[in-house]
């Protein structure tokens, strides 16, 4: 967020006709809600919006439980979906449904902030696997193994933010017959389903005992309609639902109108895929012309991890320099991983693909320059 804050302040002290900030420090498509779901908004303004249940609107997670079946073939009784405020409102709902305070809950270094915030908040312990590149920054039963002793839960994500790496299906199912079988509450963290470049996606909706939590934000292009989902094992479903009930009432209205329209929007929200596709080909190509040598494989998301080690010890530094230099904003990797951050840059390429394109050239000619 101070990148964000940085990248809009050089903005607005830009003299007229200068190039403008090219923003990929941020995991927020450059697309707005697809036609179809603004159409039905329009449609619902001339009728009562208010409180739907806790859970949501029954048609909407019907929508949803007929997604899941769409694609991964696993059935899913709406009874066990719940809408949410997005996944960032899932987040801690699942953490207090499943763990008490002093529990400990595993993820994998680098991992999305708020994992570690939210569960410190709430009293729960975050305990950090370092994943590294020889197993693209996802855990392993391995690496858990190596643990003192088995967490109350595992988060995974895939793809995850900010690597932009997937566990591929044979890890995803050893990852979940590890939990399963040590009795470790499985979160799986699904909001960037659906942006995949060649890998196939496994789902935890059909796991025992796990929690699946995804969202309308990436690939349905919907951020700021702040509306996400849970599928939940049974014996969460009324302790959710209660907690929902007293910290969020429900997720807007209007926002659960838009997303059930998003859900037959395939068309539009493919095309956006198809131009990520293309911005993460130009980027996969200039970046290292550009002396970033070591890049993640970005096989999802809209992310790509990239070793800076070689031109820096303090990424936050490098980022900085970056912005003021050539006005390309990007993450510093210490907002990812506290231990070995300094090293890393994290680029999104969900922006515009002409912002992309301009920034890889103006990546390229700072490289040839220096």
């Amino acid at each position: 967020m101070d990148v964000i804050a940085a990248a809009n302040r050089k903005q607005a002290s830009q003299p007229a006709g200068a190039p403008k900030v090219l923003h990929m420090e941020v995991g927020q498509p450059g697309t707005g809600a697809p036609a179809g779901a603004l159409a039905a908004v329009r449609a619902a303004l001339g009728q009562p919006l208010g409180y739907t249940e806790a859970f949501g609107l029954i048609s909407l997670r019907e929508a949803i439980a007929a997604h899941i079946q769409d694609w991964y073939g696993v059935n899913v009784p709406r009874t066990r979906i719940a809408v949410t405020t997005g996944a960032s409102g899932a987040f801690p709902l699942a953490f207090l449904a499943a763990f008490d305070r002093g529990d400990r809950v595993a993820l994998a270094a680098p991992f999305y902030p708020p994992y570690v915030n939210i569960l410190t908040a709430l009293g729960m312990q975050p305990v950090i696997v370092e994943a590294g590149a020889e197993n693209r920054f996802q855990p392993t039963p391995a690496l858990l193994d190596k643990l003192d002793a088995p967490p109350a839960g595992l988060i995974v994500a895939s793809p995850c933010n900010p690597a932009g790496t997937m566990l591929h299906p044979d890890e995803f199912a050893a990852l979940a017959e590890w939990c399963v079988r040590r009795g470790v509450r499985l979160i799986s963290d699904e909001i960037y389903h659906g942006l995949t470049y060649g890998q196939p996606l496994s789902t935890a909706a059909n796991v025992p005992g796990a929690i699946v939590i995804n969202s309308f934000s990436k690939y349905f292009s919907m951020t700021g309609w702040r509306v996400g989902w849970m599928v939940l094992p049974e014996d969460l479903v009324r302790p959710v639902e209660c907690l929902a009930q007293n910290l969020f009432i429900s997720a807007p209205h209007v926002s659960q109108v838009a997303a059930q329209a998003a859900l037959s929007c395939h068309a539009e929200l493919d095309a956006n895929v198809a131009a990520y596709a293309r911005s993460r080909a130009i980027l996969l190509d200039a970046l290292p012309r550009a002396g970033f040598i070591s890049l993640s494989p970005a096989e999802g998301a809209f992310y790509i991890y990239a070793d800076v080690s070689t031109q820096t010890d303090d990424s936050g530094a490098f980022c900085a320099r970056m912005l003021e230099e050539i006005g390309v904003a990007a993450a510093p990797g210490v907002d990812f991983d506290r231990a070995r951050g300094r090293y890393f840059v994290r680029f999104s390429y969900c922006a515009p693909e002409a912002d992309l394109v301009d920034a890889a050239e103006r990546l390229v000619s700072r490289s040839q320059r220096s």
